[in-house]
């Protein structure tokens, strides 16, 4: 609707209908815009426990659910037939489209789509709606382009960089009961879709499933309560689950065989003093390589580890196995060990670095063949980002992951088996074609997870060891930043006895962290607080469930 409100016409959501005088005035309806809602009463329910859960203000989550545009255009109606589309999934897509809907499934795989396209077959056999969701614009891009070689012009893209009139055209398609497949990144998560049958989050552990704004929603979750509210089947894929889906309840759907290739596993210890950031055994196996071959080195992390030049020994902290500053200060807890805990030694060299110095340290050895990913060399260096669209190699060198694994997040090593997994998937198959990983810590969970292809048995051990420590998804934890200096006692108010650890100043504002077994009921009263802080002109930024801390 469009409402008269301050000399203007602003845009809001009928969320209710009463008979009676209200006990305080409501502005009047100057318009409507539009034929169609953006959402039912069922899908209400469902926002409105996105804003209660992600303390938001109900009309931030409503904004997400309408299109750029008005829509103006009738959708069309698909003609064409869909045909079959056989795989590991047809069986359960059936069931599925038969309303014989189950739990939220999650298939184990690094290339989904060939399964998930027979679980959507069936689906849009019955007439119903699909949506699929990607982590990046251009991941969403490749996976429509290779739906459309199955199901043609019923997919619909609708990425955050398509232009508002594609958006709205995508938008009013699948909001209409016409046997359509929407592909887009996060944004798609609040749209409404006629006759839902079902969703796919493909590799959902990705990072860029997590929005940085208010609401600060993920993919996985929204997705998930409104499965269950407005009953529609929930499809989860990736090579390693996050803790949040496992702890949920799935069913896994694991196909036979490792879910990555094997991965060989090189102990950075056998390498002598001052051996540089590529060790001997990633130096020699590039070199074995012929003329031809395709590399990809991996730089994980910049920057992060060191260990002792006398001994080679890790530097990480005996208390809570972080790793440790080159002036022996844990990342974590603060603690101080000056000396190497292993031998004494005092002296203590870097491990890893960032992609211009691995870059540097390959060049000279093995000349013009090394540059950028995106270059003509046969051998390229990048980072996590690069691994998007990245075509498969013939060998991927992973350079010292342990800065990751040992960072001071409570969910440092499941991130980085998920991303060790994405870059072994990037070797292509083919005899003499694998993936090496160089490491100090070839004993480490992570690494053993690695080796063995599976990753259930590992995230498992996660989610007991998380039970202890009270962190998500065992618990509860929401992030606050203001800079506003006296919400101290508004915040504390609004906890009640829930904990309340803060502040920590950053730049010209202060983070607080709250954290509780169950925060339903404080998030409640966070709304109050948190709007009572932004009536005062206060910035506030609110992180429910935060990846990093």
């Amino acid at each position: 609707m469009r409402v008269p409100l301050g000399g203007r016409k602003v845009r809001g959501y009928v969320t209710d209908v009463t008979d009676g005088t209200p006990e305080r005035s409501l502005r009047p309806v100057a318009a409507r815009s539009g034929k169609r809602g953006v959402f039912d009463e069922v899908m209400l329910r469902s926002l409105r426990w996105a804003a209660t859960h992600y303390v938001a203000p109900l009309s931030t989550v409503l904004a997400r659910c309408a299109p750029p545009n008005l829509p103006r255009r009738k959708p069309r109606v698909n003609q064409n037939t869909v045909g079959e589309a056989p795989g590991i999934l047809a069986e359960w897509g059936e069931r599925q489209a038969d309303g014989r809907r189950s739990r939220p499934a999650y298939l184990l795989t690094g290339d989904p789509l060939p399964a998930v396209m027979s679980a959507i077959a069936p689906v849009l056999q019955g007439g119903r709606n699909v949506m699929v969701t990607a982590p990046t614009v251009v991941e969403a891009h490749a996976a429509a382009d290779r739906l459309r070689l199955v199901f043609g012009d019923r997919v619909l893209l609708a990425t955050s960089e398509e232009s508002p009139a594609s958006r709205t055209t995508a938008w009013s398609q699948i909001a209409s009961g016409t046997g359509s497949i929407v592909v887009g990144t996060r944004e798609v998560a609040f749209w409404g879709v006629d006759d839902l049958g079902l969703a796919v989050v493909l590799d959902e552990g990705r990072r860029g499933y997590k929005s940085p704004q208010t609401p600060t929603f993920h993919v996985r979750d929204v997705l998930r309560k409104r499965s269950t509210i407005e009953r529609f089947s929930l499809l989860l894929t990736g090579p390693v689950p996050t803790s949040e889906a496992l702890s949920g309840g799935v069913e896994i759907i694991d196909p036979a065989g490792r879910v990555w290739p094997l991965a060989e596993v090189v102990d950075r210890s056998e390498d002598g003093r001052g051996s540089g950031s590529v060790g001997e055994r990633a130096r020699s196996a590039i070199a074995a390589l012929g003329d031809a071959a395709t590399v990809f080195v991996l730089v994980p992390r910049r920057g992060g580890t060191f260990r002792c030049s006398r001994c080679r020994e890790l530097r990480r902290c005996p208390d809570c196995d972080a790793m440790l500053e080159r002036t022996g200060t844990c990342a974590r807890c603060g603690r101080s060990f000056p000396k190497c805990l292993a031998c004494g030694g005092a002296r203590f060299e870097a491990l890893g670095g960032g992609v211009s110095r691995i870059a540097d340290d390959l060049g000279r050895i093995f000349g013009n063949n090394v540059g950028p990913v995106g270059s003509d060399r046969r051998i390229v260096v990048g980072t996590e980002r690069d691994l998007v669209g990245l075509s498969p190699v013939d060998l991927v060198v992973v350079i010292d992951p342990d800065a990751g694994i040992l960072a001071p997040n409570y969910r440092a090593d499941e991130d980085a088996l998920r991303l060790l997994a994405r870059a072994v998937l990037a070797a292509r198959p083919g005899r003499g074609r694998r993936a090496l990983v160089q490491t100090s810590l070839p004993d480490h969970p992570v690494m053993c997870a690695l080796r063995s292809g599976d990753p259930i048995a590992f995230m498992t051990e996660t989610l007991n060891r998380r039970e202890g420590s009270g962190f998500p998804p065992v618990g509860d934890l929401i992030a606050l930043e203001t800079d506003a200096t006296d919400a101290g006692p508004t915040l504390a108010e609004a906890v009640g006895d829930e904990s309340l650890l803060g502040p920590a100043r950053e730049g010209d504002r202060d983070r607080w962290l709250i954290q509780g077994r169950d925060l339903s009921t404080v998030r409640l009263r966070l709304r109050s607080a948190v709007q009572h802080l932004r009536d005062g002109g206060a910035r506030v930024r609110v992180d429910v469930d935060p990846v990093d801390l």
